[in-house]
This record gives structure tokens, C-alpha cells and sequence, in this order.
């Protein structure tokens, strides 16, 4: 055991549980037993901890058969290049703590005092500051190791004009790379691109105006690397109406393995909830603008926990922490590095963490305009910048600092000489005299500063190949897409998550009052109406023109909302190969028609036996027959209208004058159209719904009404049946055109 140990260091904790004889094992353990199998020569990955430094190859400690737990404190171990470069740190957080407060004017506590202050991140169970109480640590999974390599990253935006475009640089040449067990953060101020290369590196923009490589076990990206990568944007898209555990569960259903039982994978969903915290919460509603859901550091663990639910090798997030006080956001980073604990590789965007964060992350990658200011650990950062003549004069927190440089602000930040001299140098001959150098100047000597220190350097470390398998790299390039599910699965699943979603807004008070006042209005003012005068004949016809206008405004103006609203959820599952689309479309049509079929039998009875309609059976039951098929045909078009133009305000408005031509083109208004537009009339639900009511009341048309004669109503039937699936396959089409990120 002394020679499986030597070379490590260990702290008190550490020493204590080896002399109790307890032996730790290490938190990646499975993951390591998969990469050993894979890297050549039998080497392994060793996991570092937050602050140390992962080593590829054999370690001392595994040759005597023992995987040694390394604390976050005890990684003490000194990198031979850092220790000749004289910028060597300790990897303990105490130390960056020390370093913190030494540098800024301020003398580090006593060692005795740090030791209380840590908290104690290797615990099974970590307190949850939101939830009170306990919780499971993330559980160290088997996963396939990638490495993350993007070199000389460039992309621009072209800007359409009215007469001419332009061309927009968002990135200038980045350079870095993240490896299993590492938490990567790309931070800068608002604008520098931390939110465009953190999608191209998740390989959700794909554009020809992208420059450089970009490499996952030096393999370039392809499909299949979807189901290996966990994105989670800024923005928490997720469904309102759901619960925490019917989020998770249905993500589970759809995105696990078919080898997976359903039961498997129901377990796996609650899994998460108890790693993630969330017990208290799963079966609260998630909430969203308008409906009261969980806490904004609840909403952000469900997001990650869409994520990780499939066991990722990469996980990219989106500015985790936007929105959550110090204490959430410090509890979610935390969640991060168990995450990668487990032998991930993790990328984050932060915009202005606190002290405390920016010493959780492990290596750090600073952008000012789209430009590379700094890359590297990130507990070696201010001495970079201090070799360079740029140390804060007061005390401030280290991510507050690396922002004003990126902003060009050296209030409070001493100026290097060597960009004095220059600024002094470009007065000489200026009648504006200013000694202080601009934003512009300060940008321009941050990037020369370290394309001359540093670039070189991290390029030639990102050149050198991987030591592993051809295997290993034929499996991240492996061209078979698998589903989660079949498509009936899909299907089945997608159609009862749909119901259990829209069912609170279809069955809403306020819907339902406004059917039934309707209704009543309608019965009042057509109370036992006569059809045996004219003038009774007349008024039952406009009754059923109404019935017929209604049930064909109501449907299309709710279903032209569905696929707009619904158009982050579909971008964001499509992307990951969560489902077909094709599931997906028959899930949402169909859904929604238990719910649409409702309120019509509602308003039906009503207003038939108050009108004093035919009292029979069976044109009850045809005139009801009739409305759903108007429904269905009306649903349909608002459905095409809808996915065909992607935007409210513009559907809204094309179909306020789609229906109105219908209405007037119905048969009621305008009896003799013209010749050139009476066209109208047979793409016209009104009018082919209107003919069939009045074919159900009337066996055979009064003249009065001036309506042609229906023979037996297999015409208006047949043209509704047809307007049914065209109007749906015309939706089909335009959701299939709509462009979804990486052409998923």
C-alpha cells in the first residue's frame, strides 16, 4: 500500500481514512475500467480533481491493484513545466484561496482556519442549500471519454441589407481544449462570443462561414455524437404544465436505450431526482411566465437533468448560473464538478461568477470582441496577467478583474510599462494629449501579450495525438443513429405528454365559460324556432350558418398557435434525436382531439334542444358528426397556417383573412358569386359544413333558401375528408423545411 501511494499527497482527512483501513475508491472507477480498455498499452485516464492536473497514463498508485480518492485539498502534485516556468500554484483550493488574498494586499488565514472554512465536497451527502436537507451525491457512471480539441476557431455572420451584405467577425482564432474529468469555463463580458463557441463546440451551428478544427478524440463531429453530448441552453425550455418527475420520466422514455426496460428507465428518472435534490419538488409543476412552478435553481437542475439523464461524454452549458443568488449558483457548479467527476468533460459559459466559483474551475478561457485573451488553468490566470504588468491595486474578486481587462478597463489595475510607452508614443504627435490608454489599446496589448507568451505553446500541447485507440475513435465516428424508442414508443409517449400538458389550457374555466355563455346566448335567441314559416325556415338557416362559421373560427385560431409555441421544444428535442418527426406530428394532432371534441358536445346540447332543432335521434347524432368533421378540417388548416409561417402575429393575421373569404364564400351572404373567384366556395369548410347541416334538418333543401340541391352529401363529405389530410400533409411538409440546429 506505501508503494501503491507514493508520489501523492494526502491530506489529514485522506491519512485518517487510510490508518482506519478503510481504502476509497475513486469516484470514476467504471469510467476508468472502460477508458483502460480502450487507450493503448493499457494506460488509463486519471480523473484530477477541480483544482489538480489530470495525467494521462499509468499512475503509480493503480499498479498495486488500488484506486487511491484524491481530495480537491490534496492535490498538491506540481507540474514539472509550471515548477521551471516559475508560475507553479498549488492545486488545493486553500492555496488559490491564499494566493487570492496575498495578491490583492492581504495575508492568507492560518491553515487551521482554511481547513474549517472548506467545505467538505467529498462527502457521500452534500447539504442542499435550497432544499434543506441532504443530498445523494452524482454516482460515478460508466461513460466513454472524449476529448475536446478546437484549434484556430473562426466564424463570422453575414448580415443581409436591403442592397448589399456584410460580413461580421464573432470569433478570432480560438484555441483550447477540455479533457474527461475537466470543467472548462468560457468567460468574457457581454458580446465576446462565449455563447457562439460554446455552440459550435457543441455542434449545434453548422455554417460555411466557420473556420478551424474541431475535434472529439481528434475525430471531426458527426450525428452520431448526439446521443454523447448534452447541451442546456440559457433560456429553461421545458413544458409548464408538467411535474418535475413527468419531465424527467418522459425524457427517460424517449432518450435511454431500447435495451432498457421502461421500468429501467422510470427508476433511472427518479435516480436523478434524488441526485439532483429535487425529491421536495417532483411533483410540483415546472410553472413558467403565467402558471406558479418551482424556484429558478429548481428549473436550472431539471434542465441539467434532461441532460445527463442519458449519461453524456461532453456537457455544454449555457450561463448555469444567469438568474440564481450566490448560493444556488455555487450549489449547481458544485453539481458540475461531481458531474465531471465521473470521467466527463464539461463546458460552461459564466458571466460574472464570485470568488468562490471561479476557484471551482479547472481550466479557464477569457474572450474580450471575439478575441483570445487567455487560456489555461484557471488558478494560474492572475499570475498571467501579472507577468504581463496587469495586477489588481485593490482588493477584487479574480473574475471581476479578468472582466474589466476584457473590457478594457484598468481603473484600479496597474498599466504595464511596455503599454505606457506606446501610449506615450502615439501622443507625441497628437494634438489631444491623453495618458491613459483606451479600451481599444488595452484590447490590442491583452492579445499580442499572449499570442506572443502563450498561443505557441498551447498549440504545439494540442498537435501532439491522443494515446488511444483506433476503436475508441470508430466509436465516436460511428455513422449508426439509434433511437431511444420505436416509433410507436415515440408515438405513444409523445401523444399522452401532450394530453397531460394542453390539457390545462383546453379545459381551462375560462374557455369552458366562454363555449357554454355562447351556447346559452344562441339557444335564447333562437328559443324553439320554427322551421314550418319562411321567416322560421330562414332564421334556422342562419342558425346553422353560425354553427357552421363558429366551429370552424374556434378550431383554426387555437391551432395556429401549436407548433409557434412549441417551436424552442422542437428545435431543442430535435437536436438530441429525440424523436422522428413524423411521431412527433401524428403525437400533437391527435392529442389535441379528445380535448376538441369536448366543448363541441357541450355546445351541441345546448343549443339543439333550446332551438327546438329536428328532435330525433339520428340527426342529432349526424349534426354532431358534422361539426367534429368541420372541426378536424378547420384544426388542419390552422395547423399548416401555423407551421408554414413559424410566427403569431403573422399567421394570426393570414388567417383572419382566410376565414373570413371562407365565411363569405360559405353560401349564406352571397348567393350568386361570380364566375372567376366562385372557386372559393370548394375549398370552403363553412360552406361544405353549412350544406350538410342543412341537409341533416332538411331531407331535401326548401327553394326558399336558395341553395342548390345536396344529392345524398358524399361530395361535401369527400371534399372535408380531403381537407382533413391536405391541410395536415401541407404542415408535415412545412415543419420538415423548417431548419433545426446541426440538420437534425
Amino acid at each position: 500500500m506505501d508503494s501503491a501511494a507514493s508520489g501523492i499527497m494526502r491530506t489529514k482527512s485522506d491519512q485518517l481514512e487510510m490508518g482506519g483501513g478503510t481504502q476509497s475508491l475513486s469516484r470514476t472507477a467504471s469510467a476508468e475500467a472502460i477508458a483502460t480498455a480502450e487507450i493503448n498499452g493499457g494506460s488509463s485516464l486519471s480523473r484530477k480533481s477541480s483544482s489538480g492536473k489530470k495525467v494521462l497514463g499509468s499512475s503509480p498508485a493503480r499498479k498495486g491493484g488500488h484506486h487511491i480518492r484524491k481530495s480537491r485539498s490534496a492535490q498538491l502534485k506540481l507540474d514539472l513545466e509550471d515548477v521551471s516556468s516559475g508560475a507553479a500554484l498549488s492545486r488545493a483550493s486553500s492555496a488559490s484561496l491564499g494566493f487570492s488574498f496575498s495578491f490583492t494586499g492581504f495575508t492568507a488565514p492560518p491553515e487551521d482556519i482554511l481547513a474549517d472554512l472548506r467545505p467538505s465536497s467529498d462527502d457521500d451527502n452534500a447539504i442542499d442549500p435550497e432544499a434543506g436537507g441532504t443530498r445523494k451525491r452524482l454516482t460515478s457512471e460508466p461513460t466513454l471519454p472524449i476529448f475536446l480539441k478546437f484549434t484556430e476557431v473562426r466564424y463570422k455572420v453575414i448580415l443581409k441589407g436591403v442592397t448589399t451584405s456584410t460580413e461580421k467577425d464573432i470569433l478570432h482564432g480560438i484555441t483550447g481544449s477540455a479533457s474527461p474529468g475537466e470543467v472548462l469555463a468560457l468567460m468574457g463580458p457581454s458580446g465576446s462570443g462565449k455563447t457562439t463557441l460554446l455552440s459550435l463546440l457543441g455542434g449545434r451551428i453548422s455554417s460555411n462561414t466557420l473556420e478551424g478544427s474541431i475535434t472529439y478524440n481528434d475525430e471531426p463531429y458527426n450525428k452520431s455524437l448526439k446521443r454523447r453530448i448534452g447541451f442546456v441552453t440559457q433560456d429553461d425550455v421545458l413544458f409548464a404544465h408538467l411535474t418535475v418527475r413527468e419531465t424527467l420520466t418522459y425524457t427517460a422514455l424517449l432518450r435511454l436505450p431500447k435495451t432498457m426496460t421502461r421500468q429501467q428507465k422510470e427508476e433511472r428518472a427518479m435516480e436523478i431526482i434524488h441526485e439532483l435534490g429535487l425529491e421536495r419538488c417532483q411533483d410540483t409543476m415546472i410553472g413558467g411566465s403565467f402558471v406558479r412552478g418551482v424556484s429558478g435553481g429548481e428549473r436550472k437542475r431539471v434542465c441539467i437533468g434532461n441532460e445527463i439523464i442519458i449519461n453524456p461524454s461532453l456537457l455544454f452549458l449555457d450561463e448555469p448560473t444567469s438568474g440564481l443568488d450566490s448560493t444556488t449558483a455555487l450549489r449547481t457548479i458544485q453539481m458540475l464538478h461531481d458531474i465531471a467527476e465521473a470521467g466527463k468533460t464539461v463546458v460552461t459559459t459564466i458571466h460574472q461568477p464570485s470568488s468562490r466559483l471561479f476557484h471551482k474551475f479547472d481550466k479557464l478561457i477569457l474572450l474580450g470582441k471575439g478575441s483570445l485573451l487567455y487560456f489555461g488553468k484557471a488558478s494560474e490566470a492572475m499570475v498571467y496577467f501579472s507577468s504581463i504588468g496587469c495586477s489588481p491595486l485593490i482588493a477584487m474578486n479574480p473574475a471581476e478583474f479578468l472582466l474589466d481587462l476584457a473590457n478594457g478597463n484598468i481603473s484600479d489595475v496597474s498599466v504595464p510599462s511596455e503599454l505606457d510607452d506606446r501610449v506615450q508614443t502615439e501622443n507625441l504627435g497628437s494634438d489631444t494629449r491623453n495618458d491613459k490608454p483606451s479600451s481599444k489599446d488595452v484590447h490590442e496589448y491583452l492579445v499580442e501579450a499572449y499570442e506572443t507568451r502563450v498561443a505557441d505553446i498551447e498549440k504545439k500541447k494540442l498537435l501532439r495525438p491522443l494515446p488511444i485507440s483506433e476503436d475508441l475513435k470508430a466509436t465516436i465516428s460511428s455513422p449508426k443513429r439509434d433511437w431511444g424508442a420505436s416509433w410507436w414508443q415515440q408515438f405513444s409517449i409523445l401523444f399522452w405528454r401532450g394530453l397531460k400538458e394542453r390539457r390545462h389550457d383546453y379545459l381551462s374555466w375560462m374557455r369552458i365559460t366562454q363555449v357554454i355563455a355562447t351556447a346559452i346566448i344562441l339557444g335564447l335567441l333562437w328559443w324553439h324556432s320554427d322551421s314550418t314559416t319562411p321567416k322560421g325556415l330562414q332564421d334556422q338557416a342562419g342558425l346553422l350558418f353560425f354553427i357552421a362559421v363558429f366551429w370552424g373560427f374556434f378550431p383554426v385560431f387555437t391551432a395556429i398557435f401549436t407548433f409557434p409555441q412549441e417551436r424552442a421544444m422542437l428545435n431543442k428535442e430535435r437536436a438530441v434525436d429525440m424523436y422522428r418527426l413524423s411521431a412527433y406530428f401524428m403525437a400533437r394532432t391527435t392529442s389535441d382531439l379528445p380535448l376538441d371534441l369536448f366543448l363541441p358536445i357541450i355546445f351541441l346540447i345546448i343549443v339543439y334542444f333550446m332551438a327546438g332543432l329536428r328532435q330525433s335521434i339520428e340527426p342529432f347524432f349526424l349534426s354532431m358528426l358534422t361539426v367534429f368533421l368541420s372541426i378536424i378540417a378547420a384544426q388542419g388548416l390552422g395547423l399548416a397556417i401555423g407551421a408554414t409561417l413559424m410566427d403569431i402575429k403573422k399567421a394570426t393575421t393570414f388567417a383572419s383573412v382566410t376565414v373570413m373569404t371562407f365565411m363569405l364564400a360559405g353560401g349564406f351572404f352571397v348567393r350568386r358569386v361570380p364566375a372567376f373567384i366562385s372557386w372559393v366556395r370548394y375549398i370552403s369548410f363553412n360552406y361544405h359544413t353549412y350544406r350538410l347541416l342543412l341537409k341533416v334538418q332538411y331531407d331535401h333543401t326548401p327553394r326558399s333558401l336558395i341553395v342548390p340541391d345536396i344529392d345524398n352529401g358524399i361530395k361535401e363529405v369527400g371534399a372535408m375528408i380531403a381537407m382533413v389530410f391536405g391541410y395536415r400533409l401541407l404542415a408535415y411538409i412545412s415543419l420538415r423545411q423548417m431548419k433545426i440546429p446541426n440538420g437534425a
